[in-house]
């Protein structure tokens, strides 16, 4: 158990910005990392869901604005930065060796500028097209949760591209899988049992991330940390408008 307490909070350090409350590092829990990616989306989720209830009330604009950067500042941009990376590589529509050599450039390409621009307009147009008194806040905490552990079986099941940090990742035990599988269940069936129609909000965000990252590894020949951000970038923004627009 200890293990795992280790683990998550390894998970918390790597893959969010909010200070970790117990900064530690055991090499024997890296491997459990992943399956605390879920656990680190229910921490996601519970400040965007915390921020929603404050907010009511609040101008519409500013509202908006606040609701749409929330996981982008809890994350530290993290997956920001995969989704520019994949969309500079993507629509240069260049051959394959060009496109992953475009996708480990550091610069930052005009397409990467426009697609970015497109999602945080498309994000913020999202948050206002409702009162938020109508949103359901467990769907909205179940949506980070959902989307990440669909990351974690993408990112330890579909093959790495070479010059990937999965690429030295040893294959999961099955217990590992099965608890992901687990928590995606648990993230995806609960919310409707309890919401209705807005409780599918976790399940679209989930098929979102499946679609984006089957199109980009597609396009990009291999799984890697930057196709994952990518991925889930669309998902929590399908999950996002799912929800919002189902109260309209």
């Amino acid at each position: 158990m200890r293990e795992w307490i280790t683990a998550f909070f390894m998970a918390w350090g790597m893959f969010l910005a909010i200070p970790c409350p117990c900064k530690r590092w055991d090499e024997r829990a890296r491997q459990k990392m992943l399956v605390c990616l879920p656990l680190v989306g229910l921490v996601v989720g519970g400040v965007w869901a915390v921020l929603a209830l404050l907010l009511r009330g609040a101008p519409v604009g500013l509202r908006a604005l606040l609701l749409a950067v929330c996981p982008w500042l809890c994350t530290g941009f993290l997956h920001l930065d995969g989704y520019m990376d994949v969309c500079d590589a993507v629509l240069s529509r260049r051959d394959l060796a060009t496109r992953q050599k475009i996708l480990k450039d550091s610069h930052c390409g005009a397409f990467a500028v426009i697609a970015m621009v497109l999602l945080a307009l498309t994000q913020w147009i999202v948050c206002q097209s409702v009162s938020l008194n109508e949103i359901p806040l467990l769907p909205l905490a179940a949506l980070p949760c959902a989307v990440r552990a669909a990351a974690a079986l993408a990112g330890s099941h579909l093959r790495p591209l070479s010059t990937s940090q999965y690429a030295a990742q040893p294959k999961p035990p099955v217990g590992h899988t099965a608890a992901l599988v687990l928590m995606l269940a648990a993230a995806c069936v609960l919310p409707p049992l309890f919401c209705g129609m807005s409780g599918f909000a976790p399940l679209i965000g989930a098929a979102g991330y499946g679609l984006a990252v089957w199109y980009a590894f597609r396009q990009l020949d291999g799984m890697s940390g930057d196709v994952s951000g990518f991925a889930l970038t669309l998902g929590e923004l399908a999950g996002l408008a799912f929800l919002f627009l189902t109260r309209y």
